[in-house]
């Protein structure tokens, strides 16, 4: 029995003795080999967690990667949580795996095959939850896991770092209030997402201490593509009681407002204000330049890999982070038509 098989409380052979099998079968479902029986591999997984077996960190066939796994790479986004990532790697001699898998609410099961295969430092995973077996699995190699900016609320043991999803849908309306808006509609992100509810709660929030009713009209869940935006705001932007601004629940959803605006034959912001959100780095490119919610996710990225790290060599870091978001106003936005 190798040191780094131990765990004090149980070893690999009491594990196999158990099971009824031998060590390197226990030894392959642990290193994700794909040559175990599922009902076998499902008896071991269950005597590992009855034991709470951990591998010790650092053990042999370790590889030096972090790996972020997401259930779409075809975004703006997704590339600032990939460089902050990344900057953390490079400064601890680690090379960056990306993934895309599942949906966004759970890797696909093919992934966790890969992973434990792969041995890597740690995942961090975006707009992902993890099954309960998924993350005893991890657990019990000794494989560590952040979650970033959470599908849904995440367990109290899923360490996680988000940002104040509440904070910037607040500041977004509040502006467009304090511009002289008071038909505002929002095109949120999907039902089923904390941050996409969050922002909504925020734009509630903003109108209601601002005494405005919320038109459940003006209220549309999006996909945080372009593709949903445009959609949405054309029907928006078609009502003969059309908003005068539009808080878009992410910047691409703003592209697609702003072009729906065009199709409508609507000046930005002369005759409809526009504010985005995430600051990605098309927005001050965007025509005219987008007043957007700063979330902060290259930072983001980086706290959750930091926390990887102090978590793989022992450490205690908080369970949940939230970094601030900030407005940043540029062309987009304007007081409403005299007429409107």
């Amino acid at each position: 029995m190798r040191a780094e098989e131990e765990t004090g409380r149980v070893t690999l052979a009491q594990v196999a003795d158990e099971a009824g099998v031998s060590v390197s079968t226990v030894s392959k479902v642990l290193n994700g080999r794909q040559d175990v029986a599922r009902p076998t591999r499902a008896r071991i997984e269950r005597l590992l967690e009855l034991h709470g077996y951990r591998r010790a960190p650092g053990s042999a066939g370790e590889a030096p990667l972090i790996e972020i796994v997401f259930h779409e790479l075809d975004s703006l986004w997704a590339m600032e949580l990939i460089r902050g990532v990344e900057a953390v790697a490079k400064a601890n001699t680690a090379a960056v795996v990306l993934t895309e898998s599942g949906t966004r609410h759970a890797p696909g099961p093919e992934w966790l095959d890969g992973v434990l295969r792969r041995r890597p430092l740690g995942v961090v995973l975006v707009f992902s939850s993890l099954p309960p077996e998924v993350k005893h699995q991890l657990r019990s190699r000794s494989i560590p896991f952040v979650v970033i900016d959470p599908a849904g609320d995440p367990e109290p043991d899923v360490p996680s770092v988000g940002s104040a999803n509440w904070s910037g849908g607040v500041a977004a309306t509040r502006h467009l209030i304090e511009c002289g808006h008071r038909r505002i509609a929002i095109i949120t992100g999907p039902e089923d997402m904390l941050c996409s509810l969050a922002r909504l709660d925020g734009f509630r929030s903003a109108m209601g201490m601002a005494g405005l009713e919320v038109d459940p009209g003006l209220v549309a869940y999006g996909d945080f593509h372009v593709e949903g935006g445009y959609r949405h705001a054309l029907e928006l932007l078609g009502r003969p009681d059309r908003p005068t601004a539009i808080f878009a629940g992410s910047d691409l959803q703003a592209l697609g407002v702003l072009e729906a605006a065009r199709v409508h034959g609507l000046r930005v912001p002369n005759d409809l204000s526009v504010v985005g959100y995430d600051d990605v780095a098309v927005a001050p490119w965007s025509s005219p330049a987008l007043t957007t919610v700063h979330q902060p996710l290259r930072e983001m990225a980086e706290a959750a890999a930091q926390m990887l790290l102090s978590l793989r060599d022992g450490g205690n870091p908080p369970t949940r982070l939230e970094l601030s978001t900030s407005l940043v106003v540029r062309k987009s936005t304007a007081p409403p038509p005299e007429d409107a």
